[in-house]
């Protein structure tokens, strides 16, 4: 790994927040000078070459593209994306190729990539692509020319220069380890926060939590984890942070009596404060100059405002709750367009943009804070560039199952994790397809936070839903074991085949297939469909399920269960 500067960069980047950066300086083997680093109106550019057969992944949690050559990306926040364009929940500034090395740009904008999708106009003149065949379909019309571009082109808006980082590896999972040793490792994790969590109806009382608790133990669902959706505040758009004394009028007896059940409990909220929150006032000096949902939005990348958020929920720490849903940091111009401006700013100096980038480290920071060393493994709906080390996982408002899957291979490309959770479904075989990509995940999350009841008692699934789920405890030690290894070494515990096996080249567009704790590959047969094509790489596997071998290569299969392979 070698760090490389061109220009100036500017003050308010990842690396300035990232508490464990530990940048160690190696030789490298990639050209440097063939990088080209110019200045315009809108910011800087770098121009790197780009090899005919060479294939891009990464830049952050990619829920509607996988293999990036040939695509124009821009990323920035969005809980919302709609198309292969960049929008993401976890935009991370950092790609891999199949090349042999990976690059880490150090910036919270919200950059432009072309991977080959735009050429230098002295190639375009060099290059005849000329045709006299007059396109009949808007696949002929629109079909990429381009794809032999010699150049990646990064556009860094507002920036006069940037620092990157060059790491080379024999293969995709050792440049990705590297990257992710760069921020301190990945995230230590609890074995209790392996279990799976049952987030509950948002409008329960507390008496229904109670409830609903105790027919998980006595029905004996393997559930260790409850969630209080936003009617446990007295307001929750924006926050108060304040148990609402018309559904929880004991909240201490709530949380005491879920302990005695045997339950961790985790809780939802987000960082725009209600002006009725006893944190609102002393927040105000220490806050945006725009209000969310008429919420401050408090400079988390400021001590003084870090210190009064998590003092106040180290109070919640006190009366036992372990962990904490940290929603609607990323923002949205889909649903509404709410959150705000990139034209904010912040006391601290930092712009709307920057936070917008940021907003989910700083979030999470301050609330590793309030849970004073507790161990934890909560979730956030942001989590941009070099946050690795941070236990929390992603998910996201959006449904789409095959996303879903897709989002389990991409996120292990940029050191963050991810869950396919699962919600409601149009019927029994849907929430089963759903629970089983869900229970090979790094976090088992079933989120019936609109759903009054039970959602498998909607369907009559109650005896697969017990069967996967005892599945999953069974998972626990092996995923304890991959959690291990992804803190000293940096190898994320669920990734893409194109990470293991770069080589290969079968792999390099495969985005519904994913390797579980290193020995397992796990093909997921989304809803709807009752068979699926299987791809396993070079080597001896078996059914993970009847131990029987199966041949390596491409075959179909079709059965109720998830397929899932194991290296024998």
């Amino acid at each position: 790994m070698k760090k490389f500067t061109f220009g100036t960069p500017e003050k308010f980047v990842p690396s300035l927040f990232c508490k464990k950066f530990n940048y160690s300086e190696k030789e490298i083997n990639y050209p440097i000078n063939k990088i080209c680093f110019k200045t315009n109106k809108r910011g800087c550019v770098l121009t790197l070459p780009l090899d005919a057969d060479e294939q891009i992944y990464g830049l952050g949690l990619q829920l509607k593209c996988f293999n990036l050559r040939g695509k124009k990306i821009t990323i920035r926040p969005n809980a919302d994306p709609v198309s292969p364009t960049g929008d993401s929940h976890a935009p991370v500034p950092f790609f891999v190729s199949t090349a042999g090395y990976g690059i880490y740009i150090d910036t919270a904008r919200f950059c432009e990539f072309h991977f080959g999708s735009s050429q230098k106009l002295t190639e375009t003149l060099a290059a005849d692509n000329s045709s006299k065949e007059i396109a009949i379909s808007t696949d002929e019309l629109y079909s990429s020319k381009l794809d032999s571009s010699s150049n990646i082109t990064i556009q860094i808006p507002a920036a006069d220069g940037v620092d990157i980082y060059i790491i080379e590896g024999k293969n995709i999972t050792e440049i990705v380890a590297q990257y992710n040793m760069l921020s301190g490792g990945g995230c230590s994790v609890p074995e209790w926060g392996l279990s799976a969590i049952y987030r509950c109806y948002g409008r329960y009382h507390q008496d229904e939590v109670l409830s609903v608790a105790k027919k998980l133990k006595d029905d004996d669902f393997a559930i260790g984890i409850i969630g209080l959706e936003p009617g446990w505040q007295t307001q929750s758009y924006s926050c108060s942070y304040i148990w609402s004394d018309e559904r929880f009028p004991n909240p201490q007896k709530t949380v005491d009596t879920l302990k005695d059940m045997g339950y961790h409990i985790n809780l939802w909220e987000h960082a725009f404060v209600h002006p009725t929150s006893p944190i609102y006032k002393d927040l105000l000096p220490y806050s945006a100059d725009y209000s969310v949902w008429k919420g401050c939005v408090p400079d988390l990348s400021l001590k003084e405002a870090r210190n009064i958020f998590a003092d106040y929920h180290k109070k919640l720490v006190d009366m036992g709750i372990d962990g904490f849903k940290l929603d609607e940091c990323d923002g949205s111009d889909i649903t509404g367009g709410w959150s705000f401006p990139n034209c904010a700013e912040f006391p601290s100096g930092l712009d709307g943009e920057q936070y917008h980038s940021l907003f989910g480290v700083f979030y999470m920071q301050t609330m590793l804070k309030a849970l004073k060393g507790h161990k934890t493994f909560s979730e956030v709906r942001n989590a941009g560039a070099l946050s690795s080390s941070y236990p929390f996982v992603l998910y996201s408002d959006l449904y789409d199952h095959k996303d879903f899957i897709r989002g389990c291979a991409t996120s292990g490309f940029s050191g963050i994790l991810w869950t396919p959770e699962v919600r409601d479904a149009q019927s029994k075989e849907e929430f089963i397809r759903r629970l089983q990509s869900n229970v090979f995940s790094v976090q088992c999350l079933i989120n019936a936070w609109y759903c009054e009841n039970l959602p498998w008692e909607i369907h009559g699934c109650e005896k697969e839903v017990k069967e996967l789920l005892d599945l999953r405890e069974s998972l626990k030690p092996m995923l304890s074991a991959a959690f291990e290894k992804y803190e000293k070494t940096g190898v994320p515990p669920v990734r893409a085949l194109v990470s293991d096996y770069t080589d290969d080249s079968e792999t390099h567009n495969i985005d519904d297939e994913y390797i579980f704790c290193d020995n397992l590959i796990v093909a997921p047969i989304p809803s709807g469909e009752t068979s699926r094509e299987v791809y396993l790489p070079q080597g001896k596997w078996c059914d993970y399920f009847t131990k029987k071998e199966v041949p390596c290569g491409r075959f179909t299969v079709k059965t109720e269960n998830i397929p899932v392979y194991e290296k024998i």
